[in-house]
């Protein structure tokens, strides 16, 4: 049995037991995908949400966020009603979601629009919602990056910790709002429906909007992913450019190093993808030259 299909049964057992708790019908349950979290479709328009161990705290916080956002009528994905949310198994938080009608990654200006609504909320007060951590599981993932040498996961080391000195003197930028956290554009979605939705809030916090813009920065300049133009676009809808932000190289140096780190994550769960994390060091270390850069996704 490959780690892949270890992985999937344990996410199908955790997957039973928790339904059997909930008292939710898990027959006919469909693998949409199999990465940071594992994801199941369920009978009744249900998403089943299964987290890696330890991210109880992290999900329960995500499900009242979820459900703030319904309250302030910002569409984002919706935790089912009625229901206790998580439900622990195994060290396995499970949540369960609405299923979103058929979609596709946002655009630009979705993205920005969406971004901008978020951003304008005032902060809550009757949870807590937690400051934004950029660096979270950052050095559980360099650890276990199974597929690296020694050398590759010192570089690692001495990348984080001068990456965290660099947040720690960032430039006043504009006043900390409610971020996403994890703003990338296909986790901002258009539905058949005509809606712009929020997904994945385990990031969601308290920081600098900053962080959220230079997701789209990020995939126009390191990637180019979308063209200048979609940039422009974006910039122009939601009212601030934060590349001419003097903290901007800090943020975006970051984010690639998450999106590094990602890669070194899957790469030791499945060797098939060391490729990749072997390309984004090399990136990272300046011996692909200048960005953009292209990097293979990964799950």
């Amino acid at each position: 049995m490959t780690l892949a299909q270890e992985a999937e049964t344990e996410a199908r057992a955790v997957l039973d037991e928790a339904c059997r708790t909930a008292g939710i019908d898990a027959s006919g349950a469909e693998l949409m995908r199999l990465g940071e979290n594992a994801l199941y479709r369920l009978p009744g328009r249900i998403v089943a949400r299964i987290a890696r161990a330890g991210q109880a705290m992290a999900a329960a916080r995500e499900v009242k966020i979820a459900r703030w956002l319904e309250a302030h009528q910002v569409p984002a994905v919706q935790a089912v009603p009625g229901l206790e949310q998580p439900v622990v198994i195994e060290g396995r938080a499970v949540t369960w979601w609405v299923e979103l009608p058929p979609h596709r990654h946002g655009t630009a200006i979705q993205v920005a629009t969406a971004l901008r609504r978020l951003h304008d909320l005032p902060i809550p007060t009757g949870f807590e919602i937690g400051r934004l951590d950029p660096f979270v599981r950052l050095t559980e993932r360099i650890e276990r990056a199974a597929t690296l040498t020694e050398d590759d996961r010192a570089w690692m080391r001495k990348r984080l910790a001068a990456l965290r000195t660099r947040w720690e003197v960032l430039p006043a930028g504009l006043p900390d709002r409610v971020v996403h956290g994890d703003a990338w554009i296909g986790n901002v979605v258009g539905t058949d429906d005509g809606r712009v939705v929020l997904l994945d809030l385990e990031r969601c916090s308290v920081g600098p909007p900053e962080w959220d813009l230079t997701s789209t920065a990020v995939k126009a300049f390191t990637l180019a992913g979308i063209s200048t133009d979609d940039y422009r676009r974006f910039v122009a809808s939601y009212g601030h450019d934060v590349i001419t932000w003097q903290g901007f190289e800090t943020l975006r140096d970051i984010r690639e190093f998450r999106m590094t780190c990602m890669a070194a994550q899957v790469a030791g769960e499945n060797p098939v993808r060391h490729p990749e994390i072997v390309h984004r060091l090399a990136c990272l270390r300046g011996q692909r030259g200048p960005r953009p850069w292209t990097w293979q996704a990964v799950p």
